[in-house]
C-alpha cells in the first residue's frame, strides 16, 4: 500500500435497524478490505456500560476509537458520530453543532490521525436530515468551517471532513463547502473527493449514497440521492490534500443482507509533500 497516500471511508451504518447481527460482520468486514487509514461512521448507538457499536465495529481489527454522542435518546442510550483508524488518534474532542430546537442535536467527532504523514486533522459529522431543514444544515456547515479554522491550520496538514451531510450537491450547503456560495459571510474552499475524481470520467454513475435498489432506502420512499461526502481542503501548497479517486463502497448484499441503508463511500488522498510538475 503506497505510504504517500491517506486511504478515508465514510458510512452511515444505520444505527441497530434491521438485521444488525448479519449486518456488523457486513460492516467490518467490507471497512477491512478497503485498508482504510481512517473512518468516519454516523448512526452509531451508545449504550451505558457497553462497548459502542464503533468499538463493536473496530475492536477485532484492532483499530482505535473516537466515538462521540450527538443525541441523548434517553435511558442512557445516545446515537452520534465515531472516528475509527489502525493509527493513533490525538487531540480527540466532539465538537457542538447548532441544532434547531425540538429537533435532534448535532455534533461533530475530531481527531489528529497520526498517519505517516499526518498527523491529519479529521472531522467526521451527521447533519439534521429533515428536508426542509436547509436553514439547520446551512447554520451547521458554517459552524464546521469555524471548527476547522480554529483546529486545522493552512500550514499544516490539510483536513478532511466527512460524513453524512443530508444534502444534495446543488444545496447551498454543499455549494458553500465548495466555494460557489458565501452564505451570508466569508466564503471557504473544500474539494469534493468524488466530483474532484470519480465524477470526472465520461461514464460516472450519479455517485447515489442513499439509493432506492438497496431495499432498507426503499423503504423510506425518498429520492435516490448523493449525500454522503469526503471534503477535504486541498491540494495545498505542498500539493498534500489533492483526491486522487474516490468510489462508493459496501453497496451490494450478502445473501439478501445489506450492509447498511446507506453505500458507503471511499477516497484516496494524496498525504505526503510532492514537488510541483516542471513546466
Amino acid at each position: 500500500m503506497a505510504t504517500d497516500v491517506l486511504r478515508a471511508v465514510t458510512l452511515n451504518i444505520w444505527n441497530r435497524q434491521g438485521p444488525w447481527p448479519q449486518r456488523l460482520p457486513l460492516i467490518r468486514d467490507g471497512l477491512a478490505a478497503l485498508e482504510p487509514d481512517v473512518v468516519g461512521l454516523q448512526e452509531v448507538l451508545g449504550f451505558p456500560g457497553m462497548p459502542s457499536q464503533a468499538h463493536e465495529i473496530a475492536e477485532p481489527l484492532g483499530w482505535h476509537v473516537h466515538h462521540v454522542p450527538a443525541w441523548n435518546v434517553g435511558g442512557g442510550l445516545t446515537f452520534g458520530n465515531a472516528i475509527l483508524s489502525r493509527h493513533p488518534l490525538l487531540d480527540a474532542q466532539s465538537l457542538p453543532l447548532p441544532s434547531p430546537p425540538g429537533y435532534d442535536t448535532r455534533t461533530a467527532a475530531f481527531a489528529r490521525v497520526d498517519a505517516p504523514h499526518g498527523p491529519f486533522p479529521v472531522f467526521v459529522t451527521h447533519l439534521t436530515y429533515q428536508h426542509h431543514m436547509a436553514s439547520a444544515r446551512c447554520q451547521q456547515v458554517r459552524a464546521l468551517t469555524e471548527h476547522l479554522k480554529a483546529l486545522a491550520s493552512t500550514d499544516g496538514p490539510p483536513p478532511i471532513l466527512m460524513g453524512d451531510f443530508n444534502a444534495d450537491p446543488d444545496a447551498d450547503e454543499m455549494r458553500f463547502l465548495r466555494g460557489l456560495t458565501p452564505l451570508g459571510g466569508e466564503s471557504v474552499y473544500f474539494a469534493d473527493a468524488w466530483l474532484a475524481t470519480a465524477g470526472q470520467a465520461p461514464d460516472a454513475g450519479p455517485g447515489w449514497t442513499y439509493d432506492r435498489r438497496n431495499p432498507y432506502a426503499f423503504r423510506s420512499r425518498e429520492p435516490s440521492r448523493r449525500i454522503d461526502y469526503i471534503y477535504v481542503r486541498g491540494p495545498d501548497r505542498h500539493l498534500r490534500g489533492e483526491p486522487l479517486s474516490a468510489r462508493v463502497c459496501l453497496n451490494e448484499p450478502v445473501d439478501g443482507v445489506w450492509p447498511s441503508d446507506h453505500f458507503g463511500l471511499f477516497a484516496e488522498i494524496q498525504g505526503a509533500t510532492r514537488p510541483h510538475d516542471p513546466f
